[in-house]
Parts: C-alpha cells; structure tokens; sequence
C-alpha cells in the first residue's frame, strides 16, 4: 500500500484533540493502538497542530483483530474517530 492508497480519517468528532479543526483531523497521519482501538495520535492541550488544510491518513493499525487490518495497515475505506471508550478511538473498529 502507497501513502496515496492510506485510508483518510473521514471524521473526528473528539472536540478536545489539538490537530481537530472542524472535525477534521489536521494530523499527517494518525495511529490505532491499545486495547480500545485509540487513536494514537490523540493530544488534549491548549495548542493547536497539524497541517492547516490537510485530512489525516491512518498510518498504522496495531489492533490485528479489527476485520479492516491487514498486515499492521487499515484496508477501511475511511474511518471515524470520536469518542469511545477513551477519548479518542477508531469508530470504524469490528473484530473479524
């Protein structure tokens, strides 16, 4: 899989993130990690970051179990981040 072929992070609904502007996440890519399907990437401060007009791509999925995960990268169309079970987790998630 390319960088041009990594699925976008459709939307972002976690309010307190510093790279969520408008419910787009403003990071160049983020990370799916833990147990609750997190989003790595994930930063709760005063400080606003990321790229001003790009959408974040999924870089790495480390949840093996998720029916979208093939070899440590997410096959999803797009995903959804928003709160979970943490502040900040992967809505697309499903155990295969």
């Amino acid at each position: 899989m390319s960088v041009k072929e990594l699925p976008p992070v459709h939307d972002c609904a976690v309010e307190g993130c510093s790279y969520n502007a408008d419910h787009e996440c403003h990071a160049g890519a983020i990370n799916i990690t833990g147990t609750e399907a997190g989003c790595g990437t994930f930063i709760d401060i005063s400080v606003s970051g990321g790229l001003p007009t790009a959408t974040a791509m999924v870089g790495a999925c480390h949840r093996t179990d998720c029916t979208h995960n093939d070899h440590l990268e997410c096959h999803a169309d797009s995903i959804r981040v928003g709160p979970g079970a943490d502040a900040a987790d992967c809505l697309t998630y499903q155990v295969a």
